[in-house]
């Protein structure tokens, strides 16, 4: 136990876990508070899916991902308790319900998948993503260069400091169909208050709820 301790403190201690912040200034914290959220047990996550073209492209510029059918969707993590909270990013997905009555799924795609689908619009189709905890080398230079445009906006922090937020976009294939926000919501079911690993109950964002 104190072995475990110990590593969750030296993890926190690390600036990279807390490498994103929010965007500054009364303004920006009252979009953030109109947008679509969940809240429970301290923490709210909220989304913002970028479905306007002109938006997104002011956003990414040359690595814009809508015009290769996926939906850039910035999400906000606003932590309110005394201690750190971390998000498990690899199980959260689109959760599409679709007029049949049925549901889908969508996981997530990494900055390295998006831009090699921006980088090359007619090759073969975005590849599932990839659960490898390092990014394998490329020699595509094009698509080198658009995933350093996306890395930094890339929700990439999952731990949430005590009264604190991270910020960061996701990025989901929706086959060029940005209509299926509007019955679409952020699934993230893996939430744990840190040290003592408590889970909190799973977190969905409905995208297509108006704004307050």
């Amino acid at each position: 136990m104190k072995f475990v301790s110990l590593a969750a403190v030296l993890f926190l201690a690390c600036p990279s876990a807390f490498a994103q912040s929010p965007p500054p200034g009364a303004s920006s914290e009252k979009k953030i508070a109109a947008l679509p959220h969940d809240h429970h047990e301290g923490l709210t996550i909220s989304a913002d899916p970028y479905t306007d073209k002109q938006r997104a492209k002011d956003t990414f510029g040359k690595a814009d991902p809508t015009p290769v059918g996926i939906l850039p969707v910035e999400v906000f993590m606003r932590n309110e308790t005394a201690h750190p909270i971390r998000v498990n990013l690899e199980t959260i997905q689109l959760d599409v319900q679709l007029p049949n009555g049925t549901r889908q799924d969508i996981d997530w795609l990494r900055p390295t998948e998006v831009a090699d689908a921006i980088a090359h619009p007619g090759g073969a189709k975005t590849p599932k993503k990839s659960r490898l905890p390092i990014p394998v080398p490329s020699n595509d230079k094009k698509a080198d260069k658009l995933a350093d445009i996306l890395r930094p906006l890339t929700l990439d922090a999952d731990v949430v400091p005590p009264m604190g937020m991270v910020h960061g976009f996701l990025y989901f294939d929706v086959n060029h169909d940005l209509s299926i926000v509007a019955s679409s919501s952020l699934y993230a079911p893996d939430a744990v208050i840190l040290p003592a690993n408590k889970a909190l109950m799973f977190f969905e964002v409905p995208l297509g709820a108006p704004a307050r």
